[in-house]
């Protein structure tokens, strides 16, 4: 195994051989295999352990047991005491997810302390199939049948090329010793229930099970590479990029076929999860809208329209009347003194500064504004002014009043008020711009 293990080091992790990375190490067969085999190919790493303090004393023999094997080894080691039940109690998440992100959080912390590019694990084939048939069981899409990564941005899994039961043979061989964490025999958890009862069984049906469920996870991460690149196309063609707002004609997703899975494939990375909700949209009513916990899928007329979701924050800020100079928030705007209008556009307003009667604020429509649009008669509720302009919803809640008390002087970037204009009896002349 060992020649094995050096052969395809050399051809697919060859900076694993020229960069010091850090092995996780629970003290099991499978992660003090790796350890020994990343020591015999005199690779430079060190070592990290969780200690997750739930098995008592059996935890600190774990932890001891890691120290040992890194002294003997010539490795540093790193060592980190979690009080997991705490942080379960706190979070409200299971324990198996308790660990996970309890870990992975202290190891990229590690890492950027220390300047580690690449976290190793001990990820093998039957971890493999086990992720799998785990995935297969909650349903999922093909991203979940395609296995565990052999490599991210920042982790490496070597061993998902070996079995089980080779890293066992190649410990017993050479008389390695390791820590058996009883928990893993309890089958009241999934992924042991399926270790277990399920993975002997598929086992049995064939001799070379294990080989040919390698192969088919490589004949469906390969279809994944061209759902990938199809999909990749398809976005470009369909996703119109306004600032942070993507906008998708609905014509056009109506004429894909089947809806839901082109629904799935190209909104589900952004976290919704009511997938009858979100094909709902294509012939809900305008103003719909679906959320997941980062953003937002809006009906709007012909588009639908995906926006991240930022927390609220303040809709009103009151500026000095006697400021001048540049206001940063929540636009830049440079405000001044000018003796006569000069060029105009629509990031530029002028106003008879005696008109400003009252506290000047930049805050958002409220329900029931109105205002009288510069070179119109009468006024024009806000509301109506923003249809008539063809904004879309999220333009709309984006939409900023320049007001002086609770008169709206400017629609900002859009239209003056008539009632602010200077006149030809105008003494003093402020001039508003956008500069941003």
């Amino acid at each position: 195994m060992l020649n094995q293990f050096k052969e395809h080091i050399a051809v697919n992790f060859p900076e694993l051989l020229e960069n010091h990375f850090l092995v996780a190490c629970s003290g099991g067969v499978d992660s003090v295999v790796l350890a020994h085999l990343c020591a015999l190919n005199k690779m430079d790493f060190s070592i990290a352990h969780c200690n997750f303090q739930l098995r008592g004393s059996e935890s600190n023999m774990d932890a001891f047991f890691v120290e040992d094997l890194a002294r003997k080894i010539g490795k540093k080691i790193y060592i980190k005491d979690f009080d997991t039940i705490s942080y379960i109690n706190k979070n409200k998440v299971s324990l198996q997810m308790a660990a996970r992100e309890l870990r992975y959080r202290w190891f990229e912390e590690l890492m950027k302390i220390n300047k580690i590019k690449t976290l190793v694990t001990a990820h093998q084939a039957d971890d493999n199939l086990e992720t799998f048939i785990i995935n297969l069981s909650r349903g999922t899409g093909i991203k979940g049948l395609t296995g565990i990564p052999v490599k991210t941005s920042s982790i490496s899994r070597p061993l998902l090329n070996f079995s089980r039961a080779q890293i066992m043979q190649y410990a017993e061989i050479k008389n390695l010793s390791w820590r058996e964490d009883k928990s893993n025999l309890e089958t009241k958890y999934l992924r042991n229930k399926i270790r277990y009862g399920v993975i002997p069984k598929l086992k049995e049906l064939h001799p070379g099970f294990l080989g040919n469920f390698a192969a088919t996870l490589s004949n469906l991460q390969g279809s994944t590479a061209l759902l990938k690149n199809y999909l990749s196309e398809l976005k470009q063609n369909l996703f119109q990029q306004q600032d942070e707002i993507i906008k998708i004609p609905i014509n056009s997703l109506s004429k894909l076929e089947p809806i839901k899975v082109y629904m799935y494939e190209l909104f589900h990375e952004y976290g919704f999860k009511e997938w009858n909700d979100v094909v709902g949209l294509l012939s809900a009513l305008s103003g719909k809208e679906v959320r997941s916990s980062t953003h937002r899928l809006i009906k709007d007329r012909e588009y639908l329209l995906l926006q991240p979701i930022h927390p609220s924050g303040v809709e009103k800020f009151v500026i000095d009347t006697a400021i001048s100079g540049t206001i940063t928030e929540p636009l830049h705007i440079k405000i001044e003194e000018v003796k006569a209008m000069g060029e105009t556009s629509n990031k530029i307003l002028y106003v008879d500064k005696e008109t400003l009667n009252h506290k000047l604020s930049i805050k958002k429509r409220e329900k029931g504004d109105y205002f009288y649009p510069f070179g119109m008669s009468g006024k024009k509720k806000v509301s109506k002014f923003y249809k008539d302009e063809k904004l879309d919803l999220i333009s709309k809640e984006k939409q900023w009043l320049l007001c002086s008390g609770d008169a709206i002087v400017w629609v900002i970037g859009r239209r003056g008020d008539d009632r602010f204009k200077v006149t030809p009896t105008t003494k003093y002349i402020l001039k508003f711009t956008i500069t941003e």
